[in-house]
């Protein structure tokens, strides 16, 4: 599924509004991190089920990959780039979010 390669990413002190309007903001993290808080406005499709719901993440989109640290949203950044679509990972997910002070939806 995965092939080593650079993987692009930004981390949340360069994270601009600008990209986070227009990107489509997908977090690859299990149920329980999900309900304990994301990024408001973030699509849920867990790492693993991400190949079979590849459908749901838009083609004419930059997409924003987020997990709890950054790995498991690498992956997902590196298999969509594969794709062809432009993903970029957000470096220290979102315990890099929490900690700068960015806010967090349960809903």
């Amino acid at each position: 599924m995965f092939q080593n390669q650079q993987i692009p990413s930004v981390v949340v002190a360069d994270l601009d509004d600008a990209l986070l309007t227009e990107a489509f903001v997908l977090d690859v993290r299990e149920p329980d991190e999900w309900d304990r808080g994301h990024i408001e406005g973030a699509k849920h499709i867990p790492l693993g089920e991400l190949q079979e719901r590849v459908g749901e993440v838009p083609l004419d989109q930059k997409v924003l990959c987020v997990c709890a640290v950054g790995g498991r949203s690498g992956m997902a950044t590196q298999y969509l780039n594969q794709l062809g679509r432009e993903a970029i990972n957000l470096d220290g997910g979102m315990h890099a979010w929490q900690t700068s002070g960015r806010p967090v939806s349960t809903n």
